[in-house]
């Protein structure tokens, strides 16, 4: 199983300095591969208390600094960006990176950049389906023909630059709905899955679907990888996770709450949250790389784990829980 981190490049609170904010991140995708971990994504947002309405140049300055670590998005918001742009410039970070670019292309969990870039909310589904299909399209041709109704048509239109990668990796990243798993199965596209809340074993039907929609495709078992996004946070005991975690975590959550007219969580909600079913994956390592386990079993296996643990930790708090989930979850995971 692959281990990575996902960041929203979120300032922790009272940070206004949003220069070192990025340098720190960027000391943080470094150390992640430093010490192994496979994979470090990069959200896609438009608000003030985010750094990443242009990952891919956070991602590009990270190629740079690293060596062997995969490099991508969480998710790429493709409704509203352009499947061109989206390819070359993942194209570009995959020649910075000597192969590493990933996509993980998605709707995301906001919508500001609907408004932002002159988008219309009812078009909500059509527009990604119509653009998901156009980037799927350029990443297999060179050359491309197509139309639709979102976009100027492309007539024997070449699109450089190309990756080092036959094909850049494309994952779906989904949340609950079953048209999403069951579409991303029909492509044969690995999937991304964002448990941000409940118990992730209730995930297991829409997984199920999508992995029988893509063997009625012709896709192979192989070819149908599932990957899982989650809360996380490592320490040295579970008791200091907590105490780390818990009071940024629930601010994190009241506000986005608030904002869509849902109350503030509890501390029981918490508490169902972080045990054995929950999302949360919190604790010291072996508690980690055990949940991690079994969440890959509720699911019928996963490929691919990531932690999302900006929700107001400080840089040296990630930092080290970075390092245990290099040194410690990881071989504890590799040797079950």
């Amino acid at each position: 199983m692959e281990i990575g981190i996902d960041s929203f490049a979120a300032s922790p609170k009272g940070h206004e300095d949003s220069v070192k904010a990025i340098q720190e991140l960027l000391e943080r995708i470094e150390l992640a591969d430093q010490v192994g971990l496979d994979a470090f994504g990069i959200g896609e947002h438009y608000r003030k208390e985010f750094l990443d309405a242009a990952p891919t140049t956070i991602l590009a300055a990270a190629a740079a600094r690293t060596k062997n670590i995969r490099l991508t998005s969480a998710v790429t918001v493709l409704s509203t960006s352009d499947p061109v742009r989206v390819f070359q410039n993942f194209s570009t970070i995959d020649l910075i990176s000597n192969g590493r670019a990933e996509i993980v292309a998605g709707r995301g969990s906001f919508v500001d950049s609907f408004p932002l870039f002159g988008y219309n909310l009812n078009d909500y589904d059509a527009i990604f389906s119509e653009k998901l299909e156009l980037l799927l399209k350029i990443r297999d041709n060179e050359i491309v023909n197509w139309s639709g109704l979102f976009r100027p048509p492309l007539r024997e239109q070449a699109i450089y630059p190309r990756p080092i990668q036959k094909k850049i990796p494309i994952w779906l990243g989904v949340g609950g709905t079953a048209a999403s798993f069951a579409r991303a199965g029909k492509l044969g596209l690995p999937l991304m899955v964002a448990v941000i809340g409940g118990q992730t074993h209730k995930f297991a039907p829409l997984v199920e679907l999508y992995r029988k929609m893509g063997e009625e495709a012709g896709f192979s078992p192989e070819e149908l990888k599932v990957g899982l996004h989650s809360f996380g946070y490592v320490a040295n005991s579970r008791e200091e996770a907590i105490t780390d975690f818990y009071p940024r975590y629930i601010e994190v959550i009241a506000s986005m709450n608030k904002e869509r007219g849902w109350v503030a969580p509890t501390r029981e909600q918490f508490e169902k949250q972080i045990d054995e079913q929950g999302a949360i994956v919190i604790g010291n390592p072996e508690e980690v790389a055990k949940k991690i386990i079994r969440h890959s079993k509720a699911l019928g296996g996963i490929s691919r784990f990531n932690f999302q643990m900006d929700v107001g930790l400080s840089h040296e708090q990630m930092k080290k829980s970075i390092e245990l989930i290099g040194k410690e979850v990881v071989p504890l995971i590799n040797s079950k």
